[in-house]
């Protein structure tokens, strides 16, 4: 290989390293505008057709639509959980609501072997497992507290990162397929490797946030009101939580309605228990069965496990993006490996 030719490839390395260095601090801006890009830019291209050659007018639309569909209400329901969280944590703070005794309460309530059980798990004692408990929901309830506090600190920054988010995604509507044309160009991948990974990048993407987003919203929605309806509180807090965990597969809304229906049942309110178990088996549980196949898709839909661990991973890297970006590495590692495969099979077959 030439000696010039080596040098613009150690070139290219450094300069792309230094610019992924510059824009590091901005990558969820990053990360989002490209991916609400994708998500609408359905709705971009209709907004171009009825617009005809006003390309400005139609992004300019397209991030008006945006916020109005998904940035305002995400970013409402997130204040309120934080806000939800953050008022919890000052009424256990406060003695307003009473952790051990809510506890012992419960202890009273189970029967007289689950008691023996736990004794006998050497938690030293009751009263050492209602410390433990109560410590871990003043944690919890003191990150709520933290994330306000932060909120209320980095408030520039919020809305730095806000508007290069903003600025980007209308660079990404109106100069998206040209972006796109020579991203395509410049790897060095043969083209039917690379339409293979975009077509499986974009899919995820939509299967991602489209699909499990919505899925995750009229759960949260449906266990939220159920709460509410059984006087549940905070009814509000739940419901959101439920729609966050809800990303997850298999187990999701689940963690939230099932150790309540426990506790309605241990305290005897057998009415408030059913009618919490019916919804969350009959209601919430079917959801995902009945929305998820014409919202996902069978061609894009990741085995049910490694969505779980992906999204789990993901989240534990790179924060709330990671419940995107943890699916979607599992995606294309998916996608990368079977391409690999299906060529050492005819390589195999071609040798034979």
């Amino acid at each position: 290989m030439p000696l010039q030719r080596v040098s613009f490839y150690v070139l290219l390395i450094l300069v792309t390293v230094g610019f992924v260095a510059v824009v590091l601090p901005f990558y969820s801006a990053i990360f989002w505008a490209v991916v609400l890009a994708i998500i609408f830019f359905p709705v971009h291209a209709r907004m171009e057709f009825w617009l005809g050659d006003r390309p400005n007018t139609a992004a300019a639309l397209s991030v008006l639509i945006c916020l109005c569909v998904v940035i305002i209400p995400g970013l409402i329901v997130l204040s309120s959980l934080v806000q939800q969280g953050n008022l919890v944590y000052e009424r256990i703070d406060n003695g307003e609501i009473d952790v051990r005794r809510f506890l012992h309460q419960l202890q009273e309530a189970l029967p007289t072997f689950v008691r023996d059980r736990i004794q006998a798990l050497e938690l030293n004692g009751f009263d050492t497992l209602r410390d433990r408990i109560s410590s871990a929901l003043m944690q919890g309830g003191g990150f709520f507290a933290g994330r306000a506090l932060s909120l209320g600190q980095n408030t520039l920054q919020f809305f730095v990162t806000f508007g290069v988010m903003l600025y980007l995604l209308f660079f990404m509507f109106r100069d998206g397929r040209l972006l796109a044309r020579n991203i395509r160009t410049a790897l060095p991948l043969s083209d039917a490797h690379t339409l293979r990974f975009t077509t499986k990048f974009t899919s995820v993407v939509h299967a991602t946030v489209r699909g499990n987003i919505i899925i995750a919203i009229i759960q949260g929605s449906i266990g939220g009101v159920a709460f509410w309806a059984l006087g549940v509180e905070p009814a509000l807090l739940w419901g959101v939580l439920m729609s966050f965990l809800s990303l997850l597969p298999a187990v999701g809304a689940a963690l939230i309605w099932v150790p309540t229906a426990v506790y309605l049942i241990l305290v005897g309110s057998w009415a408030k228990a059913i009618v919490l178990i019916a919804v969350g088996v009959l209601v919430i549980g079917l959801v995902d069965n009945l929305l998820r196949p014409p919202l996902v898709g069978k061609e894009t839909k990741l085995p049910d496990y490694v969505v779980l661990v992906s999204t789990i991973g993901g989240i534990s890297l790179f924060g709330i993006n990671g419940f995107v970006i943890g699916p979607l590495i599992a995606a294309l590692f998916i996608s990368a490996w079977g391409i690999f495969a299906e060529e050492q099979g005819r390589s195999k077959a071609g040798e034979g």
